[in-house]
């Protein structure tokens, strides 16, 4: 027994892990810094490196925790490519792979799933807004709320085309949705989980308020505050754990994110590259993930 304990705190003193950012957040944000002393109290080391940045030995690493790699929807393939070189990451380059593109959304819609209706706008293919109300336009490959826009049809339908085919224009694959508009007062629902179990949960406050501008921000204040999830929004979280191409506990981190409709919650992303933890909203979270993380290096 003590020889054991002494293999798992040798392990665990050796650890060495890498928060995998982008140039632009060399720090990481406010908030994934939380887990460098989370980690510390583990008995990991933790240091935030940039994924893009020349010379890395990512061999090196126990382990590369993907967090904050927000600049990587213009440069994909560049991304996935990196992700397939690191020897240790989590969540898997596969999965990264999976997850950054949203067509996931059409294997889980058919896979039962209910998701935010959906138009698949081609680049070679012709858009003609239909109907009234107001519609939400955005690329399949997207990070945040860069290149997104919120139209109504009634006055903004040339402002729409206008955007799907400057999309088109740049050979993406476009997605038209209804706005729900139960998001202006009830919030957006994020469920997140570590190691396949839930952890906490967030509600976020709408931030779409209008057309796409060029040169929006990536990284936006939000209206994020705690939230206890119903019961209709954790079994649909549990079902869409179901519905992943791995099991649930393969990945390190899951997200979920919600919208409310008269029938009950939909899928509008399953978030498993980069997303916001949210760890300042949910006390022990950090721990959580830090215990996580300590356990997948323990057992290298």
């Amino acid at each position: 027994m003590n020889q054991d304990r002494s293999f798992v705190n040798a392990t665990r003193a050796a650890a060495r892990v890498a928060l995998v950012t982008c140039a632009d957040l060399p720090e990481l944000d406010d908030d994934d810094r939380a887990l460098i002393p989370a980690l510390a109290a583990q008995g990991v080391t933790a240091e935030p490196v940039a994924w893009d940045a020349p010379g890395v030995d990512w061999a090196a690493y126990d382990l590369a925790v993907v967090r904050n790699t927000w600049d990587y929807a213009k440069r994909r393939a560049e991304f996935v490519t990196w992700a397939r070189s690191v020897p240790r990451l989590a969540n898997p380059a596969k999965v990264i792979e999976w997850n950054t593109d949203k067509r996931y959304l059409r294997e889980l819609a058919a896979a039962g799933i209910p998701i935010v209706p959906t138009t698949w706008v081609e680049p070679g293919d012709a858009f003609v807004p239909e109907g009234s109300g107001e519609i939400v336009i955005k690329p399949a490959v997207s990070a945040g709320s860069i290149d997104t826009g919120r139209y109504d049809l009634a006055t903004q339908a040339g402002l729409a085309v206008a955007q799907v085919r400057a999309l088109q224009a740049a050979g993406r694959l476009v997605m038209i949705q209804p706005y729900l508009d139960a998001v202006d007062t009830a919030g957006e629902t994020a469920l997140l989980y570590v190691d396949g179990a839930f952890s906490h949960a967030i509600r976020k406050g709408a931030i779409l308020t209008g057309p796409y501008v060029e040169g929006g921000l990536l990284y936006q204040n939000e209206d994020i505050s705690a939230r206890t999830p119903s019961a209709a929004e954790r079994a649909l979280g549990d079902r869409v754990l179901d519905a992943l191409p791995v099991p649930p506990g393969d990945l390190l981190y899951t997200r979920v994110d919600l919208l409310p409709t008269p029938d009950g919650p939909v899928v509008i992303e399953v978030e498993l590259a980069e997303p916001s933890l949210f760890f300042g909203h949910a006390e022990g979270s950090a721990e959580r993930f830090a215990a996580a993380v300590r356990r997948r290096v323990a057992l290298r």
